[in-house]
């Protein structure tokens, strides 16, 4: 049975850990090399099924560094070509800046496929800067929501991978809000999907869901029984950024669950069956990054682990 490996490229939320315009006492502990306190890029995942041919879930503003940081993703020197690279798809989850951006970092005419949903295909089309990444060299494709797909390179050949989509509770992007600052609301057409992923010639399922803003009775479903799930750590409390004096959102405004509390993720997930938990998109406020914190005691004692760049999963 073929198996599939994944590597956290980055683990952290939008503006990483430490911030860069944070002053936070965990950014804090993080610059000055506290190794309770381990940096974090922002948040993709890299798989494979063949251990040569990679697929990037999401492309991070920190993409180059991510890159440069796992061998894997290196470039291989070849007869006759000087420009190479493993990477041969990327499947975007939704079209906030913290996992498209990236793309602009592949756009030196090295050909690979782009999977999304309609929402986000659209978000590409209507913001010219994308066609940097080259249309004629990057094929666009629709990942329907519910419909497993066969990730294959821009050429065609198969690389191994099945993978399917799923509506989650979200919102739209953050330059997508209205310019007065109005909650948007809930949105739950696909401009938020968290993704499935297994060897296409099957074995366990990897599910990665990087941002929820509730737990759904159909979520519920399709997360039971999964052998392993990424998902949404981005805050330990609803209106951890508010205290912080870090922003003016809540989290449920931000279209993210939190942690704690009976709405939780945590209690969310306490009767659900998967075998391994990680957290991941983890906001520079939330105190789980801290090794020494009551927080990350609390998550570790109920079964979750929370996830590092580097950090190698396979199933």
């Amino acid at each position: 049975m073929a198996v599939l490996r994944a590597l956290v490229l980055g683990s952290a939320a939008g503006g990483g850990f430490p911030q860069w315009n944070s002053a936070g006492s965990g950014c804090r502990r993080a610059r000055a090399g506290d190794p309770a306190a381990r940096p974090r890029t922002q948040t993709s995942l890299a798989v494979t099924a063949d251990g040569e041919r990679w697929a990037l879930l999401n492309a991070a503003p920190d993409l180059r560094a991510q890159i440069e940081a796992n061998p894997p993703l290196h470039p291989r020197p070849a007869p006759g070509a000087v420009r190479h690279s493993p990477i041969a798809a990327v499947v975007l989850t939704g079209g906030e800046v913290d996992g498209i951006a990236g793309l602009l970092t592949l756009r030196e005419r090295h050909a690979f496929a782009l999977y999304a949903g309609a929402p986000v295909l659209a978000v590409l089309r209507d913001n010219p800067i994308f066609n940097a990444v080259n249309p004629a060299i990057v094929p666009r494709r629709a990942l329907p929501p519910g419909a497993p797909v066969l990730l294959a390179d821009a050429a065609g050949e198969p690389l191994g991978l099945r993978v399917e989509a799923f509506a989650v509770p979200g919102k739209v992007p953050l330059f997508q809000e209205p310019p007065d600052g109005a909650d948007p609301g809930r949105a739950e057409a696909g401009e938020t999907v968290g993704l499935a992923l297994r060897a296409a010639a099957g074995g366990p399922t990897l599910l990665f869901i990087p941002g929820c803003a509730a737990l759904t009775p159909a979520l519920r479903a399709r997360i039971a029984g999964a052998d392993t799930v990424l998902f949404d750590g981005t805050l330990w409390r609803d209106d951890e950024m508010i205290r912080a004096g870090a922003g003016p959102k809540t989290g449920a405004r931000m279209g993210h669950m939190s942690l704690d509390g009976p709405d939780g993720t945590l209690a969310a997930f306490r009767d659900l069956p998967v075998r391994r938990k990680i957290l991941i998109h983890i906001n520079n406020t939330n105190p789980v990054l801290l090794a020494d914190s009551p927080e990350r005691a609390a998550v570790e004692a109920a079964g979750w682990e929370v996830a590092e760049d580097g950090m190698e999963i396979t199933l």
